[in-house]
């Protein structure tokens, strides 16, 4: 695996407010450099990655592994000015001597979505000086290409010499996000300049990594790109690009980042709400379930079959074609017929209607019912 320092340059001018790649230029471009610093990182532990902006010249990440600190910083970036290509790739390259690896390969990937002006005599200075500090370059060229084509070309022929492959053009036509079309890109398929035509380190696969190989790394590169992507769609329609007021610049992500976390707390609850519903409705049907009538005591299951008559003369109570029932005084009599019971416990599975328990039971019953009986006559 190659160890490498870095830095990836994006182009912040007016002209990324653009809406010629989706959502933006600017936004789209933030998707590709969440491709690209994940792929860079994750290749190699020891590989790091810094970010700047090309049109105030801010260098807003030193050389880092933590890909988190630059995708904030990135997040960031506003539209501004105008950008500047010469002294933007000098910065970058002031920046990368300062690497702590000595041994890492240094690498400037530039993104270029504004008109290049500059003489091309100084184009060709800077790749000069560009190759003789072994500096490898990629540039990924969007949005104007009729301006910036040849000029970018002689500029990468200028350091990659008569065989040289280690620097990139690619030019992008509007429409597909930028991530998708880098994928199979030279810039991720090989460090040694070799595209996957041409038998390059990625071999055709999506993020230039072999998922048989490495599983792990290919499905973070995965999710990563759809936590991106979703966060862009989440931005679509937002003025968060656009300066404010008073001149000062919003952060193009703050909003929609709250927005997408609201969403995912509702989504959350929601959720929550219906496990707990679910389990609820688990519990009320184990409730309803029949008990185990062989665990019970032979007085469990006097007092069990007495509410299952109970809760059958509540039914036919309701089912009654337009009688008014008092309930309490049926349950009444139910409960005081002994000879309803015994019928009842006779056709109970696991009950012995012969046993002392049901016959002192029911001789209780008859008892109470003539005491009754006999209380009524006396009132009359």
């Amino acid at each position: 695996m190659v160890l490498e320092s870095t830095i990836i340059c994006v182009d912040n001018s007016e002209f990324m407010r653009n809406g010629d790649y989706l959502p933006t230029r600017l936004q789209a471009q933030q998707d590709a450099v969440n491709l690209i610093a994940h792929s860079k990182t994750r290749s190699n532990p020891e590989s790091n990655v810094a970010l700047m902006s090309m049109s105030d010249l801010a260098v807003l990440v030193t050389l880092t592994t933590d890909t988190g600190k630059l995708l904030a910083k990135l997040h960031q970036v506003a539209p501004t000015g105008n950008m500047r290509f010469i002294s933007g790739i000098k910065i970058a390259h002031l920046a990368l001597k300062h690497r702590q690896g000595k041994n890492h390969k240094t690498r400037i990937i530039a993104f270029i979505g504004s008109p290049i002006q500059v003489e091309e005599k100084d184009l060709i200075k800077l790749a000069k000086k560009l190759k003789k500090e072994k500096v490898n370059i990629d540039i990924i060229n969007i949005g104007e290409e009729d301006a910036n084509t040849d000029l970018l070309n002689k500029f990468i022929e200028t350091i990659n010499g008569k065989e040289g492959t280690s620097s990139h053009l690619v030019t992008i036509p509007p429409g597909p996000h930028l991530s998708d079309a880098l994928v199979s890109s030279p810039i991720l398929q090989g460090e040694e300049g070799g595209s996957a035509a041409a038998g390059g380190g990625g071999g055709g696969y999506e993020f230039g990594v072999d998922p048989n190989d490495d599983p792990e790394l290919a499905l973070a590169l995965r999710v990563s790109m759809e936590e991106q992507r979703a966060r862009q769609q989440a931005e679509v329609g937002t003025p968060a690009n656009k300066p404010q007021e008073g001149g000062e610049e919003g952060t193009p992500a703050a909003v929609p980042a709250a927005a997408a976390g609201e969403e995912d707390t509702s989504e959350e609850a929601m959720l929550q709400r219906a496990l707990a519903m679910s389990m609820d409705s688990t519990e009320a049907a184990a409730s309803a379930v029949e008990p185990d009538l062989a665990a019970m005591t032979e007085e469990e299951q006097i007092a069990y079959a007495m509410r299952m008559s109970m809760a059958e003369g509540k039914e036919d109570g309701k089912e009654g074609e337009g009688m008014e029932v008092d309930e309490k005084e049926d349950y009444s009599e139910v409960m005081n017929d002994p000879a309803f019971l015994q019928s009842v416990l006779q056709n109970l599975p696991g009950v012995d209607p012969q046993s002392e328990a049901v016959k002192n039971a029911v001789g209780a019953m008859k008892d109470e019912k003539k005491d009754k009986e006999k209380k009524d006559e006396e009132k009359k």
